[in-house]
């Protein structure tokens, strides 16, 4: 078959008008190149100018060895819509095990996508549908996707499984998972399945942002029990911003988290649980060099794992509940953690403990971590309303409160109308105030509240501690940690406490520095089991 290796798209019948369906045009440009690549067996690639090129009511069905190449982000635009077929879901381009028989004899190989935008606005279903993704493919070998901005999408943005040798680069993904209730599988923002390829599938994430993504920012998840969670998955370099979960491991064996930031996050910046599709949470990951702050909840919970698993040198602050919470999802592995290492980890300024164990943990490593300034949500029980109560799309301003700065902060707030937001920070007087859902740059789905409206915020939960023990710690070793409180008024009630319904058999704790919290050092409510404990100040 003669056929160009590359191939003008508009010398092919797409019009890029914004108006013109391309979508028959692209799909026939597609299966022609497809077919001169299976025939010769080179790779050809489609050249996309600028313009706005509409895909209706059905998408793309992709081929090996055809590439799609734009003129950058912003200037060549896929404009995905479905009026005529609501019960469709209109990826750009699809190729799944479901519908078209993908597996690792029938991949995809040599294709790349880069240098484009897409924009899902336009595609509603009747219900909402995990499918209807920016980019939709299974089983690719030899992949690269990179500098592309899918955005608006109904479920998952860059939704692609089995990605066999493949780098994944300069993804923006934006607001995507507009259909998402919060509760249903998909509606991230770059979400990849794995398994597929066996127990090691070559994989790198670099460099990409997801902002505003109804479920997860980035996560990898394995796609069914009984398959091997999969090796040689790397995430670097990435940002994770508003979103239910930052980055999430659901299912994978040894993945490296590193150089990324996961702020502002609505459950936890960093995740590892059972919540995937095959209830297999990670194990063998590291998370390294990374900032984790100012997440609405927690910087880091881990659970439904038997580890082990690694956090390093990071930065895990300011957070709206606990620095790190080790705990267990019901219906996933619920056997204790295994080789937990906790180490050079600055932990601070969170709204409750620093690093709170609700789950068993075995042989877990406590090393050389600060746990600075934690328990900062240590304003009593406020309200107000009436003169100088006012409220922004994000806020709540009261001209005659003298809070303690930050002292509300991961603290929910209720209206007189009994509607509800979460605190995310606050000053004397303001008190700043989460999205309602990600992405949503509002906390008021009902509109910004009247002038005025009362409203009140709780007392404090628990005193928060740098590191609370509340579940069975066996063999554990905590060695050469600092954990006090350096505030004019303190608030970390306890470097260690260990509570009534925790505990801390064998193990060594040694050479550590509990001094200067506001109240104990140490609170020992379960006295610890043998083990060594010595030469800890004071």
């Amino acid at each position: 078959m003669s056929f160009p290796l590359t191939a003008d798209a508009r010398e092919h019948g797409l019009t890029g008008d914004g108006t013109t369906n391309d979508q028959p045009a692209l799909a026939k440009l597609v299966d022609t190149a497809g077919a001169a690549c299976a025939a010769d067996g080179r790779p050809r690639v489609i050249h996309v100018p600028p313009g706005r090129y509409v895909i209706q009511d059905e998408p793309v069905l992709w081929c090996s060895g055809v590439s799609l190449v734009g003129a950058g982000r912003g200037a060549t635009c896929f404009v995905l819509a479905n009026p005529n077929n609501p019960a469709q879901p209109v990826p750009l381009a699809w190729f799944t095990s479901q519908h078209h028989g993908a597996s690792r004899e029938n991949h995809l190989a040599d294709v790349t996508f880069a240098h484009f935008e897409i924009d899902g606005s336009g595609v509603w279903t009747n219900e909402y549908d995990p499918l209807a993704k920016g980019l939709g493919l299974q089983y690719v070998l030899r992949g690269r996707f990179t500098d592309l901005h899918i955005h608006d999408t109904a479920a998952t943005g860059f939704g692609c499984d089995f990605l066999q040798d493949t780098v994944v680069e300069g993804v923006l993904a934006a607001r995507c998972g507009r259909q998402d209730p919060g509760d249903k599988m998909g509606g991230a923002g770059i979400g990849i399945g794995v398994g597929g390829w066996g127990s090691v599938e070559r994989l790198t994430i670099t460099s990409c942002t997801a902002v505003g993504n109804g479920t997860n920012g980035i996560f990898v998840e394995l796609q069914q029990e009984e398959w091997p969670p999969p090796r040689g998955i790397r995430v670097t370099a990435c940002h994770a911003e508003d979103n239910r979960f930052g980055i999430s491991d659901w299912g994978a064996d040894g993945l490296l988290v590193t150089s990324s930031t996961m702020l502002s996050n609505h459950e936890a910046g960093f995740d590892v649980s059972s919540q995937g599709t095959a209830g297999v949470g990670g194990r063998g990951g590291i998370v390294t060099g990374c900032v984790i702050d100012g997440n609405v909840r927690d910087g880091v919970g881990l659970g439904n794992t038997p580890g082990p698993y690694a956090l390093r040198g990071n930065r895990i602050s300011n957070n709206g509940r606990y620095g790190y919470w080790q705990h267990n999802l019901k219906g996933g592995d619920q056997e204790p953690a295994t080789d937990v290492v906790l180490e050079s980890n600055d932990i601070r300024d969170n709204a409750r403990d620093g690093v709170r164990i609700d789950a068993g943990m075995r042989e877990a490593a406590i090393l050389g971590n600060r746990f600075r300034n934690n328990g900062r949500a240590h304003a009593p029980a406020t309200a107000g309303g009436g003169d100088g109560v006012r409220y922004g799309s994000l806020s709540l301003t009261d001209d005659t409160a003298h809070w303690r700065p930050d002292g509300h902060r991961g603290k929910r707030l209720t209206l007189g109308d009994g509607r509800t937001a979460m605190v995310t920070f606050n000053t004397e007087t303001r008190l700043a105030l989460a999205p309602w859902r990600p992405g949503a740059g509002t906390a008021w789905p009902d509109g910004v509240p009247a002038p005025g409206t009362a409203y009140r915020l709780p007392d404090p939960a628990d005193p928060g501690a740098g590191l609370t023990i509340a579940a069975e710690l066996t063999g554990g070793e905590a060695h050469g940690n600092r954990m006090w409180d350096d505030q004019d008024d303190p608030t970390q009630a306890h470097g260690l406490w260990i509570t009534a319904e925790g505990g801390w058999r064998g193990g060594r704790v040694t050479g550590n520095d509990f001094g200067g919290d506001a109240g104990s050092a140490t609170r020992l409510d379960t006295p610890p089991e043998g083990g060594r404990w010595r030469d800890n100040d004071p």
